[in-house]
């Protein structure tokens, strides 16, 4: 199965998602979005891949959220889009394309939506087990 991951390995929901997919047998294409900042027209697609909004495409307890003034309601896609490529840190993580469809995989489990069963359970970095 192809599988691509925007990957921050400092965030520890991203690193357990991307072990849940090398648990299930798939070997992603590793995106690190703050190095390899994706263009307007790849971070779109994959929020509409994924079925949410822009809003909810962001992410708000980073500082430059508040900073940026983002919480404003009247704000735009554009303005918001606008922002999260000027600052990579505002994408929200991690997002996961397979074949079998897209996820803003927070919390990490919800990558199993677009993975096949797996076949052993997988223990998470807080030890807490899924799947299986």
């Amino acid at each position: 199965m192809n599988a691509v991951i925007w990957h921050n390995p400092r965030c520890g929901t991203s690193r357990n998602t991307l072990a849940l997919l090398r648990h299930a047998g798939i070997e992603p294409t590793v995106v690190e979005y703050l190095k390899q900042v994706p263009d307007k027209d790849a971070l779109v697609a994959m929020i509409s891949a994924a079925g949410i909004s822009v809003r909810e495409a962001i992410r708000s307890k980073e500082a430059v959220y508040a900073e940026l003034g983002l919480a404003d309601q009247a704000l735009d896609d554009d303005a918001l889009l606008a922002a999260m490529l000027a600052n990579p840190v505002l994408i929200n993580r991690p997002f996961v394309r397979t074949d079998l469809g897209t996820r803003l995989c927070r919390p990490s489990e919800l990558v199993l939506e677009i993975l096949p069963p797996l076949a052993t359970p997988f223990t998470k970095e807080d030890g807490s087990v899924i799947g299986g």
